[in-house]
């Protein structure tokens, strides 16, 4: 079973909200992403999609996730991208990614290059600097002529050169690829995995999913094969002395998490951890500015989960306001929710009121969110 999110959204003006003096945070790629003991259904009386998986993935790795259709394989890979939030069990030390979905929702209401325009500035990437990646992968892939046109009328080969193109933009440091071949021209799959041999040989790990055997052949460092239970076997893959060794990368494009576990509830009422999405690349040295998301379709009894995702200061269900560097994140944990719709993402007019000038009233927010979650139940 595949669950996709489509959503609406208008492009939202930035002006002001990162108007203050900036410092890039540059750090290098985490050393490994771990996943530990990770589990993941779709309801409390639903059967676990991935079961106890523990697995242990260093930089510089090319993995190729394996099993046969509806294994688990997309879920694997969307809980390891932070995605989707695991039912159980946790993901540490995982980088900026980069995420390609088994299906883009192509339908979105504006052109490509104002997708990728406001994707680029979700990823810290602004002014001539995001145009210029924007511009980049779009010649790239083969998609320059296209960048005007809106994404409803485009072929899903050319929507999916956008969905690579976005995956792309940030240079991240975990490269997720659901079937991202799929609908690709020859010259378009040459340049993909050309891309992902880049990111790999410059640190990064890239997990990917693709039904022709031969993708990337002889460059696979491990195989992660579900056997249809969950559960997964590691095996080597047709390169396994492929680990890069290089130093850390310090591309500004590229930035580690601050990766915070979150203690949470199963329906069943098992404890668990869930892992918040990875860090923006940003802190604000004035003052932090606040990011408006209004969404549609949050249901009473996620307003608490979202309440305690780090940085955001209130969640009344139509509105949730967060601190702008977190906002990315915080909306990558939206569209993760089946049925939720974000209508607009806008800067707050006014004063902030956070009451703190930095990132700490980001981590007390989400403690404090986590102690109230905890006495809710």
């Amino acid at each position: 079973m595949h669950h996709f999110v489509t959503f609406r959204m208008r492009l939202p003006t930035f002006a002001g909200i990162n108007s203050g003096p900036l410092r890039r945070v540059r750090v290098g790629y985490a050393s490994r992403v771990r996943l530990e003991a990770v589990g993941k259904r779709y309801g409390a009386r639903q059967p676990w999609v991935v079961r106890d998986v523990s697995l242990d993935v260093g930089p510089g790795r090319l993995v190729r996730v394996s099993g046969r259709n509806g294994s688990g394989k997309s879920t694997l890979l969307k809980v390891a991208a932070g995605v989707c939030l695991p039912s159980a069990g946790r993901v540490t030390g995982r980088p900026r990614v980069g995420y390609v979905p088994e299906r883009f929702p192509g339908g979105l209401p504006f052109s490509a290059r104002e997708y990728l325009l406001h994707m680029a500035r979700l990823h810290g990437l602004r002014g001539a600097a995001g145009g210029r990646a924007v511009d980049e992968w779009l010649e790239r892939l083969g998609a320059a002529d296209y960048a005007g046109a809106p994404l409803r009328s485009l072929s899903k080969g050319m929507c999916q050169k956008v969905a690579i193109a976005q995956a792309l933009l940030p240079r991240p440091g975990l490269l997720v690829l659901d079937e991202a071949w799929t609908g690709l021209d020859q010259a378009a799959r040459e340049t993909l995995d050309a891309a992902i041999t880049e990111r790999v040989a410059d640190g990064a790990i890239s997990l990917f999913v693709d039904h022709d055997p031969a993708r990337l052949a002889g460059r696979a460092s491990q195989r992660w094969q579900l056997d249809g239970a969950g559960r997964v076997t590691v095996a080597e893959g047709d390169n396994p002395g492929s680990a890069n060794t290089a130093p850390e990368s310090t591309a500004p494009e590229a930035t580690d998490p601050e990766t915070t576990a979150h203690e949470d509830t199963d329906p069943e009422g098992t404890a668990r951890e869930d892992t918040a999405y990875e860090s923006t690349a940003y802190e604000d040295t004035a003052s932090p500015r606040v990011v408006v998301i209004e969404v549609a379709g949050l249901e009473a009894g996620s307003l608490a989960t979202v309440g305690g995702l780090p940085g955001v200061l209130s969640c009344d269900g139509p509105a949730v306001r967060v601190l702008a560097g977190y906002s990315d994140d915080v909306l990558r944990a939206l569209l993760a929710g089946d049925g939720v719709h974000v209508a607009s993402v806008r800067p707050e007019t006014g004063p902030p009121d956070t009451g703190a000038p930095d990132r700490a009233a980001a981590d007390r927010a989400a403690d404090t969110g986590a102690a109230d979650r905890a006495a809710q139940r």
